[in-house]
């Protein structure tokens, strides 16, 4: 077994450079029966906008605090002892930002191994170990707590999670072995593997639940609480059930079991090119036997191989465009620019037009008012509004006041005169240029000559649907993705006629809505749909010449995108994909394809078959018959190759055109906008690594690579 203790961590040290230090503050706290309780303080000296991170100084810090307690242990002089943090932080896990910066999988795996190192001597301390959970625990954060021997949770803590596989990593410092050991294997594939991908954390009441906490206690006296509460362990008098802790027969029938379906259940989420989530796999599977110190070895060896790969630099690349650029868009005008919005109006009353004016009254708590061609398609879309906000209310996430004030907010209307007030209105009708330029030139006769309007277009020229407008300078585009409550991206549209004022106000509505906004030219597809269209292109290309179904689906799989292109195509809808790439080739002829066939596909309405739970089993015969005769069918490689080479191009396009300002803004969108998977970095880096930017244009989009791409917010696990 590995000795940590003897081991030189001095080359991490080097690589810390400007680390914000977490120190180890220990005070003793006077126990009943002259015990004494050493309590540890977590605190980086700054405000709480800076959380306690854990770099190689700050373990090392808290190794040798931990060697000192174990000496007083030693000596009889504690009796226990205690982990917190500063107020409402324990801490959010590993600094991350110097990794890119790390030279070899030996100094990798140091990194796994500082963390054994520096944790599992809350385990060996000759006393009771606690930690109380005050606040904030991410990844390393928590697997402070989970290697002491007790935990108890401040009942106001939102946010406990082992997000790394999210990251390109595992937790990698005891979680993979001590939580399945905690809480059942169950429980940690859902904190470990479920949790992660769906971006959702634990609240302290979920903590007590699965059994990582062992008691809740109030925020007004939580450590008072916790101290008393750890007192009573320590004297005996309190005992700790742990009901969750793995048995004999969960370890001999369930867990095995549990690891498959799991497994199962990835393949078809996300395929299997993401590295991190099936490297946990393997080691929550092992962890259902062994030592703890086979445990923590295997976790060194795995998070030293993640270290070394290109998916956990692709990872952190896109959680910096999502922390940091994301929150300042590039090109953004002065928010003081914007106009006060205290009326939307929404043309249209379907679904899409539903969900917006749903996510309008919501989030502006302002009215809404909804329109269409007759007053029954009208009712109809209000009825929606209204039973939506009622789902809602049934769920407990609004209160009753709060959903009669919002349904009491929307209304319908066929009199465009009630548009009047408004001074945001943005339309969701049929995606044909004529009918969208005739609503815009009507509803202009209405609004006041300060209301902005807005269009959802997806691939349309927003310049050219304002052609009739009086006041095109008011005219933005406002391209949602669906589901509108879910997709976090809207791309803002720039017209060369949209003035500063409309700019602002569409970007800070956006901010409002809580949606990322990347400002895009007006140009065919603006970004998300322009990428996919050249994908969702090539691949049906390469059906119409002869290749099958089957190997278009194998050969895109190395871009780990969440669906194939043809559950893509069924998801927009095969009339709508078959648009967009009619559309996409009426403007550039010569790099992207149209196809008949998806016109014929689209007419029969649907490409895959599925089973009674809607699980895609197969390729539908007739859709395979509709696009039989090609005779120049490709290979997987061949495809792949295609569509790396013609997406390195239309993006090298699209920057030189100015699209948008930067590689990153394109990364950003197709995370956001399409799933591109973290693991992957976005479109750039992948396109990068695989040599296609070379191959197209003689360069690369980033330089150097993203290793080194610098973030002004710590990444942290």
């Amino acid at each position: 077994m590995t000795d940590y203790s003897a081991l030189d961590f001095s080359e991490l040290v080097a690589l810390s450079g400007d680390e914000v230090v977490t120190h180890s503050f220990v005070r003793d706290v006077p126990l009943s029966g002259s015990r004494t309780l050493a309590l540890v303080t977590l605190d980086n000296g700054r405000d709480h906008t800076r959380p306690n991170t854990l770099g190689p100084v700050t373990l090392l810090e808290f190794a040798a605090t931990l060697d000192g307690l174990a000496e007083r242990a030693a000596r009889g002089e504690i009796h226990g002892v205690a982990v917190t943090g500063k107020p409402f932080i324990l801490a959010a896990g590993a600094d991350l930002g110097k990794v890119s910066e790390i030279p070899s999988l030996a100094t990798g795996k140091l990194l796994g191994q500082l963390g054994h190192h520096a944790l599992g001597k809350l385990s060996t301390l000759g006393v009771p170990s606690f930690v109380f959970i005050n606040g904030l625990a991410l990844g390393g954060g928590l697997e402070i707590a989970l290697n002491a021997d007790y935990r108890t949770v401040d009942a106001s803590v939102a946010a406990v999670a082992l997000p790394e596989v999210s990251l390109g990593l595992i937790p990698g410092w005891g979680g993979s072995y001590l939580l399945p050991n905690l809480i059942g294997i169950e429980n940690a594939l859902t904190v470990i593997i479920s949790n992660p991908l769906k971006n959702r954390v634990l609240k302290a009441t979920d903590t007590v639940e699965l059994g990582i906490a062992d008691v809740l206690f109030g925020s007004a006296a939580f450590l008072e609480h916790s101290i008393a509460w750890a007192d009573g362990v320590i004297a005996g008098t309190t005992t700790v059930a742990r009901p969750n802790k793995p048995g004999k027969i969960e370890r001999l029938v369930k867990w095995d079991a549990a690891i498959g379906i799991a497994r199962r259940m990835l393949e078809s989420r996300i395929g299997t090119v993401a590295l991190s989530p099936y490297i946990a796999l393997d080691l929550l599977k092992a962890a259902k036997s062994g030592t703890r110190e086979e445990g923590f070895e295997r976790e060194d060896d795995s998070l030293a191989a993640l270290i070394a790969g290109d998916q956990l630099q692709a990872s952190i690349y896109a959680f910096n465009l999502v922390q940091k650029r994301a929150k300042r868009p590039a090109g953004a005008p002065d928010k003081k620019l914007a106009r006060p919005i205290t009326k939307v109006g929404v043309i249209g009353a379907g679904l899409m037009a539903s969900q917006f004016a749903l996510l309008f009254v919501r989030r502006l708590q302002v009215p809404v008012v909804i329109t269409d061609l007759d007053q029954a398609r009208v009712d109809k879309g209000v009825a929606y509004i209204h039973g939506e906000i009622a789902t809602l209310q049934s769920k407990g996430r609004i209160t009753a006041d709060e959903g009669n004030r919002l349904s009491a907010l929307v209304t319908g209307t066929t009199d465009k005169s009630n548009f009047s007030d408004a001074d945001w209105v943005i339309e969701a009708v049929f995606e044909e240029l004529g009918v969208k330029q005739d609503v815009f030139a009507e509803i202009e006769k209405y609004v006041s000559p300060e209301a902005i309007l807005a269009t959802n277009t997806s691939s349309l020229s927003v310049e050219k649907i304002g052609a009739k407008l009086a006041h095109p300078e008011r005219l933005v585009g406002f391209h949602f993705f669906n589901p509108v409550a879910v997709m976090p991206l809207i791309e803002v549209v720039n017209t060369p006629q949209t003035n500063e004022t409309t700019l602002s106000t569409a970007m800070v509505i956006a901010g409002k809505l809580r949606k990322n906004a990347v400002i895009t030219r007006d140009t065919p597809g603006f970004v998300v749909n322009r990428i996919l269209a050249k994908l969702l292109g090539e691949a049906m290309h390469a059906v119409d010449t002869g290749t099958p179904f089957e190997v278009v689906d194998g050969a895109i799989a190395p871009f780990g995108l969440p669906m194939t292109p043809f559950e893509l195509l069924e998801l927009v809808g095969l009339k709508v994909g078959a648009h967009v790439l009619d559309t996409h080739h009426a403007a550039f002829p010569d790099r992207f394809f149209e196809s008949d066939n998806l016109h014929k596909l689209a007419e029969h309405g649907k490409i895959l078959e599925r089973d009674a739970k809607g699980k895609v089993t197969g390729f539908d015969k007739t859709a395979k018959k509709i696009v039989a005769g090609g005779t120049t069918p490709m290979t997987g490689e061949e495809i792949l190759r295609r569509i790396e080479d013609g997406l390195a191009d239309e993006i090298k396009r699209m920057l030189d055109d100015g699209v948008v300002h930067a590689a990153e803004d394109i990364d950003l969108c197709v995370i956001l906008g399409a799933g591109w998977p973290f693991q992957m970095g976005g479109a750039t880096p992948y396109l990068d690594r695989v040599g296609a930017s070379e191959r197209v244009f003689g360069g690369t989009f980033h330089t150097p690579m993203i290793r080194g791409v610098a973030s002004e917010v710590p990444v942290t696990l």
